[in-house]
């Protein structure tokens, strides 16, 4: 594997589902490359029951393969490591005939996908591992499954004191989906229709952290999601917002420390 890190060097595995999940941590991403960390990403599928933003980029067919290549220009202009592919088949959301495909993700041995994380984090060696919190961001079981597997795999080696690294969950504070539900109600536009009500969203403020200012990478972020042009098209509600509005709500990134434990009496500002 290319991109493989060198003893004392400072590495960051990022480990999620999808294409595109990424773009919560995405300046934090930048930010780390920018200052010398290694950055890899682990993708568990290709997105390949996805939205298809407009026709003409990609068919149900070529979805898979058409956001790999999104994916790989994302990584790009993040600075990042060319992205992993575990090689399973989006799941699509919950309760869908798509979780029940043979090679979807919800249908993977867990133990097959542990044992491959473990295998990832032993060769790359990272001091940080970021991945989703229990509830995936909304509830989408591809997130929560790679959130329980990466968590498991990473305390399989601290177990065997394999591993001396940090484990974040990515988290949105009760906080800032509230205050994202309001701006999009004065704008008129809509939650996406595959998130749960607004009060069932989002981590309890207390147990943010880690606060991280990435308003200095904000463009880099935003042609980051550009990228992934099937899934962000002006159809997309979020991107219905003024340009000053999604610039705030994408300038900070937010996470939980879960081991070790946090117990510091300030938040942390930085991963490294």
């Amino acid at each position: 594997m290319s991109g493989i890190s060198t003893p004392g060097e400072q590495t960051l595995l990022a480990v999620f589902a999808h294409p595109d999940d990424e773009m919560g941590v995405g300046g934090t991403l930048a930010m780390c490359s920018a200052r010398g960390v290694k950055v890899h990403l682990v993708t568990a599928t290709r997105g390949e029951v996805g939205m298809i933003s407009d026709p003409s980029l990609a068919t149900p067919e070529t979805l898979g393969q058409v956001r790999e290549q999104e994916l790989r220009e994302s990584c790009r202009i993040q600075g990042i490591e060319e992205p992993i592919f575990l090689g399973y088949r989006d799941s699509g959301m919950k309760d869908t005939p798509d979780n029940d495909h043979p090679d979807s993700f919800s249908q993977a041995d867990p133990r097959q996908v542990v044992s491959k994380l473990v295998d990832l984090m032993r060769e790359l060696r990272p001091q940080v591992v970021v991945t989703f919190d229990v509830t995936g961001f909304y509830g989408h079981p591809d997130h929560v499954k790679i959130h329980h597997l990466t968590t498991e795999a990473f305390h399989q080696l601290a177990r065997g004191r394999d591993n001396a690294a940090r484990l974040y969950y990515t988290v949105v504070p009760k906080r800032a989906f509230r205050r994202m539900a309001e701006q999009m109600q004065a704008t008129g536009a809509a939650m996406p229709s595959d998130f749960p009500p607004i009060d069932q969203m989002g981590t309890p403020d207390e147990n943010v952290t880690t606060t991280i200012d990435v308003s200095s990478y904000w463009e880099t972020k935003r042609l980051a999601m550009a990228a992934h042009r099937t899934q962000f098209g002006p159809d997309n509600p979020l991107l219905s917002l003024p340009e000053e509005t999604l610039a705030s709500f994408f300038s900070t990134e937010y996470f939980q420390r879960v081991f070790p434990a946090f117990k510091d009496a300030q938040q942390e500002k930085a991963l490294f």
